[in-house]
């Protein structure tokens, strides 16, 4: 157990390391300028001609380049890594003359010097993102992009840690940058994210929806009893149906909750039209819409069925609940 003192060095190592990660990548962004807008080009270029972005680095470089080609490539942006090691053994035949290089390195002087003027040949452009721009490595670059120099925030100035922080914000940069100008939204997004909360969010809620005769769909002239048939046979089973007029627009809906409710009541309902016992108005989403709308309605107003309906109010189908667990979704998930 840690005593007293060792427990302020903790928390006091703990804001200095956050304070001097935070100030490296202020001095990254300080060092920004016309460079940034040539790299950004420089890739835009690359992948207008059917390019793709190499990220390449030794060491903790190498590792934060996985996480930019990895927002570059969710983004929209086709993109691979490249090991400068394994590059010199045969990898550079991965490497197509349209691919544009990002090359990382504090100092500017590993692997990368003897690596960059080879893609250079294969006809790439080079981007370096550096801490020293009058490095070996930046004379074979088209583009350097400044992170900074500043301290390492290691008690003993060495492990990369400053240094990472800021060239993995500023390769972030220039990955949204790039997404941003190309348009890319958030359905190109949910395409490429279809796993996770986050990416069955962005589904359209006509991906998931009920339909046919797994939507149960009556009427306005129907009985509640032939209501409450349509509801029984349902191939899926089926908390409600969605109530309807000669011409498919949505007009209500009747829940299991409501069957019960009526039942309590003496006098004989099951001759009974449903639009007269229906809920009107029913809280419903658009085809288009995201799941996570359908998600919200139903956190919010403590509902299990939502209606789906296209522009004109006529009904697609219907979410249950059960749809939505079945996905993987959960009422405890963020909108």
């Amino acid at each position: 157990m840690l005593n007293d003192a060792q427990r302020k060095l903790a928390l006091s190592r703990a804001r200095g390391v956050l304070r001097a990660e935070s100030e490296a990548i202020r001095s990254a962004e300080r060092h920004l300028g016309d460079e940034f807008t040539a790299a950004t080009e420089i890739v835009i270029q690359a992948l207008d001609a059917r390019g793709r972005v190499c990220v390449t680095g030794v060491g903790k470089a190498r590792l934060v380049g996985d996480k930019i080609s990895a927002t570059f490539a969710s983004t929209g942006t086709q993109s691979y890594t490249l090991h400068p090691v394994e590059a010199l053994h045969g990898d550079l035949g991965m490497v197509c003359p349209d691919d544009v290089v990002i090359g990382l390195s504090k100092s500017g002087g590993s692997e990368l010097v003897r690596v960059l003027p080879l893609v250079r040949e294969i006809g790439c452009k080079v981007i370096l993102l550096t801490a020293t721009p009058d490095s070996k490595a930046a004379q074979h670059a088209d583009i350097v992009l400044n992170i900074g120099d500043t301290p390492e925030a290691c008690p003993l100035g060495l492990a990369p840690s400053s240094s990472t922080a800021a060239m993995l914000a500023l390769g972030d940069a220039l990955a949204l940058t790039v997404m941003e100008l190309r348009s890319f939204g958030r359905q190109d997004y949910a395409n490429r994210h279809p796993g996770g909360a986050l990416g069955r969010s962005l589904m359209q809620a006509r991906e998931i929806m009920r339909r046919g005769t797994d939507c149960p769909t009556v009427q306005e002239s129907a009985t509640l009893a032939e209501c409450y048939e349509v509801m029984i046979k349902a191939p899926r089973r089926a908390g409600a149906a969605v109530v309807i007029d000669g011409t498919g627009h949505l007009r209500g809906i009747l829940t299991q909750g409501d069957f019960f409710r009526f039942f309590d009541n003496l006098e004989r309902l099951a001759e009974r039209r449903v639009d007269g016992l229906m809920t009107t108005q029913p809280k419903c989403v658009n085809g288009n819409d995201r799941v996570g709308d359908a998600l919200n309605l139903i956190r919010e107003h403590g509902i299990d069925e939502v209606p789906v309906v296209d522009d004109d109010g006529i009904l697609l189908g219907m979410i249950d609940i059960q749809d939505l667990i079945g996905s993987g979704f959960s009422v405890l998930d963020q909108p």
